[in-house]
């Protein structure tokens, strides 16, 4: 039993690298994708740059929005990916400033990615309400 969580424990430190390589080119892409204003007054920013205090706001309305098969995986992992930078920000912050610098610039492009999605979703659904009724069919 010892020996199995010596194994899960070193293949869960031996993911971290991975999992924060994927978040990192997912994010990456949502720096490139331009956003509406429509969503950046959704979420709460009045000057149109989004915070890393902007994330939950703008998780709550992507929940609120149906769901592309895309898009849930990388919600998800940048969900977890922003918790995770949250908390080691706030442990490692005093520690070291530039850590925590790095963390909420991160924060911040988790923040973009889920306004990003949320932009996607509002935009497909409004294309598939104009939509004639006979194309549905």
């Amino acid at each position: 039993m010892l020996i199995a969580g010596i194994m899960a424990a070193a293949s869960l430190v031996a993911l971290l690298p991975l999992f924060a390589s994927y978040c990192g080119t997912v994010l990456s892409s949502a720096r490139r994708e331009p956003l509406s204003e429509r969503v950046s007054t959704l979420i709460g920013s009045c000057d149109g740059d989004l915070a890393a205090q902007d994330f939950d706001r703008a998780l709550q309305l992507v929940r609120l929005c149906p769901e592309h098969q895309v898009d849930r995986a990388g919600v998800r992992a940048v969900a977890i990916y922003y918790r995770t930078l949250q908390a080691g920000g706030r442990l490692c912050g005093r520690l070291s400033p530039s850590f925590a610098d790095w963390a909420e610039r991160e924060c911040g492009d988790c923040t973009r990615f889920v306004a990003v999605v949320l932009d996607r979703s509002i935009s497909s659904s409004r294309s598939l309400f104009t939509r004639p009724a006979s194309d549905h069919l």
